[in-house]
């Protein structure tokens, strides 16, 4: 997965922004206003972190030892980092970023929500 593909398919999500909130080089992706992936455009090889399940994150920790870990300066109970250009597939990538995004939705309030489908 490149980092093209990776924000394009980011943006394809209803309510997705972009921006770079804290320097030039970490690209935040957030749903309704929460982030749910954080990517350095500098990185070789390109990195992801995404929200996770505490249960799901150990998993593919476990799964994937070389490249799925606990998320740098992030609660890594809650957050994975992942290797973009590992042997994890890219439909395992996108999955990973549905699952952020899902449950980044499901925590907002009712009224976000109604308004991502209207």
């Amino acid at each position: 997965m490149n980092i093209e593909f990776l924000r394009d398919y980011c943006l394809s999500k209803p309510g997705v922004t972009e921006s770079f909130p804290f320097d030039n080089d970490a690209l935040v992706f957030k749903v309704m206003g929460k982030m749910f992936l954080l990517v350095s455009l500098s990185s070789h090889p390109l990195t992801m972190n995404v929200k996770c399940d505490p249960e799901l994150a150990v998993e593919l920790r476990e799964r994937y030892p070389d490249a799925v870990y606990g998320a740098f300066h992030m609660n890594k109970k809650h957050w994975n980092s992942v290797n973009c250009e590992s042997d994890v597939p890219d439909n395992g990538l996108i999955g990973m970023i549905e699952h952020s995004y899902a449950l980044v939705v499901k925590g907002l309030p009712k009224k976000q929500r109604a308004a991502m489908n209207s």
